[in-house]
């Protein structure tokens, strides 16, 4: 099985030959060809003959095989505590307070992947290291941090703590508001984990990273989702989501900047979900200072 951390630009060298040489494999070019400057979208991909040029069809079954691992591949967690700690210790921390390691009641992944619900509870003993409750109940905290490997470890391992080091700047700016809980990284979770985790730590808002379901141009994609007031049994309708996380996505700053903003509002209006709505870009209708006929400014 290919290593799907491999950064290597394979795909796009077999995807983006010289035009020229297309022409002489027998390739007959189309011209949306030219959109896929703008996109990862598989388009104008061209023919040779009644087929798909070999590149093309090389390329696909290569972004299928790095989507598939993406979903098998185990998480190194020592190395992402590591770099999580490494932030910690950076932002002040005195190194007692390393990531505390969690696991959900799905035992592997192949249960995992066939059994959902078991991801999103806690096992025996992770429920037991949070001190089932009665720690959490003395002392209250305002953010939970919880990172968890998903559908996707690639993502993970490459974006959680480079997010939680943007995420952890941004928040520096109002500090007194965001009494931070131990990190947490959790094996074999789904998003509703996080719920559990919050309630158990008494945190008052809970922010799930997690590796979302590859795609065939996305296999590295962070899925952030804020959840105000968690609790087992929360719905999805309660959640607050940014995705597509990664270099060829969302940026890691504009990521941490819509994050800082949702966690601020859900602060305010001590909501998350449907009713608390994303405003961090300005250029919106509803920020204009005056009434106005939008159709002629």
């Amino acid at each position: 099985m290919a290593d799907p951390t491999d950064r290597s630009d394979s795909q796009s060298d077999v995807t983006k030959a010289d035009p020229a040489s297309r022409r002489e494999a027998g390739v007959v070019d189309n011209p949306w060809r030219a959109l896929r400057d703008f996109t990862d979208a598989r388009i104008g991909l061209g023919r040779a003959g009644v087929s798909l040029p070999t590149d093309e069809m090389l390329a696909f079954q290569l972004a299928h095989a790095q989507a598939r691992d993406a979903v098998h591949l185990p998480l190194d967690v020592d190395s992402l505590c590591d770099g999580l700690n490494d932030i910690v210790d950076s932002a002040g921390g005195d190194g007692t307070t390393e990531p505390l390691r969690l696991h959900s009641q799905a035992s592997d992944r192949i249960t995992y992947l066939q059994r959902p619900d078991l991801g999103r509870r806690l096992d025996d003993a992770s429920h037991k290291a949070l001190g089932d409750g009665a720690d959490a109940a003395q002392k209250t905290c305002d953010l939970a941090i919880v990172v968890v490997d998903g559908l996707s470890s690639r993502a993970v391992q490459a974006h959680a703590a480079p997010f939680v080091k943007a995420l952890a700047s941004a928040l520096a700016q109002d500090a007194e508001h965001w009494a931070l809980a131990r990190l947490c990284v959790v094996e074999q979770g789904r998003v509703a984990i996080g719920d559990e985790i919050g309630a158990l730590l008494n945190a008052r808002a809970v922010l799930v990273l997690i590796g979302e379901r590859p795609g065939l141009s996305s296999p590295d994609s962070l899925g952030l989702y804020l959840t105000w007031n968690p609790k087992p049994g929360t719905t999805d309708a309660l959640r607050n989501c940014i995705s597509n996380v990664r270099p060829a996505g969302l940026q890691l700053d504009e990521a941490s900047r819509r994050a800082l903003y949702l966690l601020r509002e859900a602060r305010r209006l001590e909501l998350s979900g449907v009713k608390l709505k994303d405003r961090s870009d300005s250029n919106v209708i509803e920020h204009d200072s005056e009434p106005g006929n939008f159709l002629i400014s």
